[in-house]
């Protein structure tokens, strides 16, 4: 067995640290850019006075980066080739992200909304995958390109988890759909062109099947953001929305009608793995950040990394990013090989334990740093808000640990779906 990556794929790791340090640094730091990440950072990058949404300053910023990146071709390395990609593997994609994030904050891995110089496009593995050629056509390179920007309407004020209970529906009418209903935490909504909306079509409530997902152009009559929901993690770019007899015509579906939630469910796997790897690499941080900080700050006389209360608990937490880095890269393995439903526990295991993970990590570093460690003045607390989301949304840690116990107790698998 050998546990050592490939040569090339840390070789990759080397030359997209120098195109770090060469294009996406210096713009970090040039105009005040610093402003984004010191303790400014929240305030810098939210339009408090405009419902919380991202400053334009700052999605300027984002777009720089953007088309550095892609310019250089790191942005679509997790695509495949025929859409300017690489064929990144899942493997690939979890080190490197592991890697972007253990580097700490700053332009080039942004946690706040997911930016990154290797960017991870859910949206476009789903044009790929279930998209029109019309659809392909209209949305793929603008997305990626910015041009044109998708939200993401599946939640509801009563219903998240429990998607297949939504309440929001949509009927034929004619050669048209007219939908009626809400949708919570929809995420893009301050910029998006369209939304991507999942309605009951047919079916019962808590059926899989039966539910559609639709493209809205957001200037639709009776499409509405109301309001977007602050965050612990701000600026907010998650609305409120209602749609009160909104008609799309029947081109506007995504996929096959009826099976909206497996366009939903897309890419699920390698995005949580994806995430997973991310928690590592912050965790991985903060824990560096504190034996790095308690081996130079002296108290009564002698370092704080002489105390076994300082010790133990970095102890405990470089021994779990030990067991989740070798579970994550295994499964990030595996996920190349095999069908994915065959480990989906294995992915559940890795996702919510890495997120329990880093926000573990993040608080320990903050009572490691002392009054510091609370201040903004140290990156911990945005570390923590950021990754603390994600033990609810993406699949809630209690999702993720009803997933495994299926599998473990013979109720779900490959087998029983």
């Amino acid at each position: 067995m050998d546990f050592a990556l490939p040569a090339e794929l840390t070789q990759r790791l080397a030359a997209l640290d120098e195109f770090i340090e060469r294009e996406i640094r210096p713009l970090e730091e040039q105009d005040d850019n610093q402003r984004f990440f010191d303790h400014r950072r929240e305030y810098a990058r939210t339009d408090f006075e405009n419902g919380g949404v991202p400053r334009a300053e700052w999605e300027e910023l984002l777009g720089e980066m953007f088309r550095r990146a892609d310019a250089a071709g790191w942005l679509r390395y997790g695509l495949p080739a025929d859409v300017g990609g690489s064929d990144g593997t899942n493997l690939d994609m979890a080190v490197i992200r592991e890697h972007l994030a253990h580097r700490g904050l700053g332009l080039h891995n942004d946690l706040q909304n997911e930016s990154s110089v290797v960017g991870n496009f859910p949206f476009a593995h789903m044009l790929l995958e279930f998209g029109s050629p019309a659809q392909r056509e209209e949305f793929l390179e603008p997305m990626l390109t910015r041009t044109a920007r998708l939200g993401f309407g599946l939640s509801e004020p009563d219903h998240g988890s429990d998607a297949t209970w939504m309440e929001t529906r949509a009927v034929r009418d004619g050669g048209d759909w007219v939908i009626n209903g809400a949708k919570r935490w929809n995420s893009g909504m301050h910029s998006a062109t369209h939304d991507v909306v999942f309605a009951r079509t047919s079916g019962a409530d808590g059926a899989a099947r039966g539910i559609t997902a639709f493209f809205v152009p957001t200037d639709t009559p009776g499409f509405s953001v109301d309001f977007h929901w602050w965050t612990l993690n701000m600026p907010t770019d998650h609305a409120e929305v209602s749609l009160r007899d909104v008609r799309v015509p029947d081109d506007a579906i995504f996929g096959s009608e009826g099976e909206g939630l497996g366009v939903a469910q897309t890419f699920v796997h390698e995005n949580r793995i994806r995430q997973a790897a991310s928690g590592v690499g912050a965790g991985q941080f903060c824990i560096d950040r504190s034996v790095d900080y308690a081996r130079e700050r002296h108290t009564f006389g002698a370092p704080l990394a002489t105390r076994q209360a300082i010790q133990w608990p970095l102890v405990e937490l470089q021994t779990e990013a030990e067991m989740l880095r070798g579970l994550v890269r295994k499964t990030a393995w595996e996920l190349d090989r095999r069908p994915h439903m065959e480990i989906s526990d294995r992915v559940s295991m890795c996702n919510y334990r890495a997120n329990r993970f880093v926000c573990d990590a993040a608080d320990r570093a903050m009572q490691v740093h002392g009054g510091l460690g609370y201040s903004r003045h140290t990156p911990f607390e945005h570390i923590y808000r950021h990754h603390r989301r994600y033990r609810i949304t993406e699949g809630s840690e209690e999702i993720q640990m009803r997933k495994v116990a299926g599998y473990l107790s013979g109720f779900a698998g490959p087998t029983t779906r």
